[in-house]
């Protein structure tokens, strides 16, 4: 059986739970240690089956608890060479272990497959973790779909996806105008419309199961977000994530 979890969503902090019985993995390490040692301890997984936390990128909500968690709990850091070098010093473990975007790597018998994306980031990736003959893609912080994402998301079973915003929202909101260009641009986030277009486009997907991710707490609603999803319904299972409490622990039976 493969258990997901988002621990975490939002632009204060990230970090997605992917394991079995006996092994699991992180995606981003974005809250504190103490946070993700409560959240985990909320939904009844132990941290002792983490073995690795993968970094999709060095923005501080994808970052912030990585060394103190890898560190106090000897767990391997993946991150790309630029990513850490681009990272704030105090974000860095002792200890790290370098990939290319695009490098597939093995964690005991979970393999995680990594990808480039758009986004306002040095080195920006996204991964699909596979196990047990299913596949699980973590998919956030991406301005513009391209064919890395949607050839993975295809062949996902389960995804956390970016449903950043809502156009509206987006346009009427606090942000200065900068930020609300950065947001909507080709390197910001996807919107609801642009997720739900995503899904659209998807051909012979073993997708059935869809955690709307990243909700923005100042440009998007989660009721928004899932609105705009109703016309997917009758195909997938659609679950909103949040940036306060860790989401239900979710099984996929192999």
């Amino acid at each position: 059986m493969v258990e997901v979890c988002a621990l975490a969503s939002g632009s204060n902090g990230n970090c997605y739970y992917v394991g079995n019985e006996k092994e699991a993995v992180l995606i981003d390490a974005g809250i504190t240690r103490k946070q993700v040692i409560k959240r985990l301890k909320e939904v009844r997984l132990d941290i002792s089956k983490i073995k690795a936390v993968f970094i999709t990128h060095e923005h501080a909500d994808h970052m912030k608890g990585l060394r103190v968690l890898c560190d106090l709990h000897g767990i391997d850091a993946f991150i790309t060479k630029t990513t850490f070098e681009k990272a704030r010093k105090d974000f860095h473990p002792q200890k790290i272990k370098l990939f290319e975007p695009g490098d597939s790597v093995s964690v005991g018998d979970i393999t995680v497959h990594s990808f480039s994306k758009l986004h306002d980031a040095v080195d920006p990736c996204s991964f699909r973790v596979e196990l047990e003959g299913k596949n699980v893609g973590v998919m956030t912080d991406i301005g513009e779909v391209c064919d890395n994402v949607q050839s993975h998301l295809n062949n996902c079973d389960l995804a956390f996806l970016e449903s950043n915003y809502d156009h509206e929202l987006l346009e009427q909101g606090p942000y200065p105008y900068y930020l609300k260009q950065r947001v909507s641009s080709s390197k910001g986030h996807l919107s609801n419309v642009q997720a739900v277009e995503l899904v659209k486009s998807l051909k012979d997907t073993p997708l059935k199961t869809i955690f709307l991710s990243h909700i923005s707490a100042d440009n998007n609603r989660v009721e928004l977000a899932m609105k705009e999803f109703e016309a997917l319904a009758h195909l997938y299972e659609i679950k909103p994530t949040s940036r306060y409490s860790p989401s239900e622990v979710y099984s996929l039976e192999v």
